[in-house]
């Protein structure tokens, strides 16, 4: 691993990014969340991207939370304008209009769980941690917890996790609906490959088309929730793509997107 704090792979438009700060379990602090934006904002002006994935260096963690010795001294000012820039970074990842995928190993706490609640699939190794342990720390989750926690498993749930502070096991994760899937640590790397390379080869556009149709009708009304969907539906059939893949099921063979 090099000193960057974001390593990137990029394997024909599927991007791999790897928080790069094992010695602190990748806690996220300013310089993390900096690095990071700067490559979304570069990844948001791609036109070939496919997917990405996203994880922490080491087997020990993917993100142990927001990194408390930067915190522990800051103004209520100081901690607004950390807490901004955090959230900031965070939509921009959630805002990618490809699938996003957050690759767990360990420990995955407060700003970590935040970081993967703004993705739109979780694979959690069987020995991932989660958790929003902020309260035992005198705070509330500052990185949208208290609002992406709930949309994702329920507020009675959510309010569970951030007001005990308790830390709960990848089954129980994926039980709650947390996590999409939990895999035996020796094989979420290649449970990751399979996913990325299913994803990536549906028609890329499509792909596209329904995470903005399940995005944005979820903050409206069913029925102006279904007028977008008709809208993205019809939009599909005004390319190549979707021709090529209705002419490969009739001829029964793979479609090339």
């Amino acid at each position: 691993m090099s000193d960057k704090l974001i390593e990137i792979a990029d394997n024909d438009g599927v991007v791999r990014l790897t928080i790069n700060r094992p010695k602190a379990l990748n806690a996220l602090n300013s310089a993390v969340l900096a690095e990071l934006e700067a490559v979304l904002v570069d990844l948001e002006r791609r036109d070939d991207l496919r997917a990405v994935l996203i994880t922490g260096s080491g087997e020990k963690s993917f993100v142990a939370g927001a990194d408390i010795t930067e915190m522990r001294d800051k103004a209520p000012e100081e901690a607004r304008a950390f807490a901004s820039q955090a959230l900031r970074t965070i939509k921009r990842l959630e805002l990618l209009p490809v699938p996003v995928v957050a690759l767990v190993n360990g420990f995955c706490l407060g700003g970590g769980c935040e970081l993967a609640l703004a993705c739109d699939w979780a694979v959690a190794s069987d020995n991932a941690i989660f958790g929003q342990p902020e309260v035992l720390l005198g705070v509330i989750p500052g990185f949208g917890g208290t609002q992406r926690l709930p949309r994702r498993v329920g507020p009675a749930m959510a309010l569970d996790l951030v007001t005990t502070g308790r830390k709960i096991d990848a089954n129980e994760a994926l039980r709650i609906g947390l996590v999409n899937r939990v895999v035996p640590q020796a094989e979420l790397e290649a449970y990751a490959e399979e996913l990325i390379k299913q994803l990536s080869g549906n028609g890329p556009l499509a792909v596209r088309g329904a995470k903005q149709a399940v995005h944005d009708g979820m903050d409206q009304d069913l029925d102006s929730a279904l007028a977008l969907e008709t809208a993205l539906f019809a939009c599909c059939f005004a390319g190549d793509e979707q021709t090529e893949g209705m002419t490969a099921f009739v001829e029964k063979r793979k479609p090339n997107f």
